[in-house]
Order: structure tokens, then C-alpha cells, then sequence
């Protein structure tokens, strides 16, 4: 069975740095792509920044520049460093792994979800 466990959400004023982390922990073979997804109140989950086995990664729009997603592969870690927080930032972050079994082939897991706010 394979757990996500988050850690670093937090209240921080605009202009202020978090860094979120989540590990996942479990008899892991292989996890295609890590990622960290946010919803805020009254809005649908959308995806932040994602960053595949090979290092590639993506970022939503309204973070590049801000965002840096990055990973410690052989502690199936992926990290999440936000710089130039802005209000719009505040929601819930999510952290999804894409896994692979030889069994059932690609899973999706998702963390338990971190509040991060940002606010004066």
C-alpha cells in the first residue's frame, strides 16, 4: 500500500517563501511523474507544477517564474519550493503520484492535502 505524506503548508504574508514536501512511502517499483495540485474555496482542483522520472517539468502559468518543482528520486520525494507568494495563491496543495505496477499497471495516489495561505 502505498502512502503520501506532506508536510510544509503554513501562513506566510505575500511576498513570502514556503516549501512544501511529500514523500511517499510503500513497496514502490516505479513512479512515472510526481505533481502538486492546489483547490481553492469555490474553485476546481488544478494542476501546479509536475516533474516526470526523467526531470522534465511543467508549470501552470500562473506560477512559472515563482514555483520550482523538484525531486529526490531515490526517497520517491517531490518538493515543491514557492517563491513571491501572491493572496491567489492560498488553497489546499495536493501532491499526486503517477505509479506503475507490473500487476495493474499506472496508479494515480494523492497526499492529504496541505493548506497553504497567504495573507497580511
Amino acid at each position: 500500500q502505498v502512502q503520501l505524506v506532506e508536510s510544509g503548508g503554513g501562513l506566510v504574508q505575500p511576498g513570502g517563501s514556503l516549501r512544501l514536501s511529500c514523500a511517499a512511502s510503500g513497496s514502490i517499483v516505479k513512479i512515472n511523474y510526481m505533481g502538486w495540485y492546489r483547490q481553492a474555496p469555490g474553485k476546481q482542483r488544478e494542476l501546479v507544477a509536475r516533474i516526470t522520472s526523467g526531470g522534465s517539468t511543467n508549470y501552470a502559468d500562473s506560477v512559472k517564474g515563482r514555483f520550482t518543482i523538484s525531486s529526490d528520486n531515490a526517497k520517491n520525494t517531490v518538493y515543491l519550493q514557492m517563491n513571491s507568494l501572491k493572496p491567489e495563491d492560498t488553497a489546499v496543495y495536493y501532491c499526486n503520484d503517477n505509479i506503475y505496477w507490473w500487476s495493474t499497471g499506472s496508479v494515480d495516489y494523492w497526499g492529504q492535502g496541505t493548506q497553504v495561505t497567504v495573507s497580511s
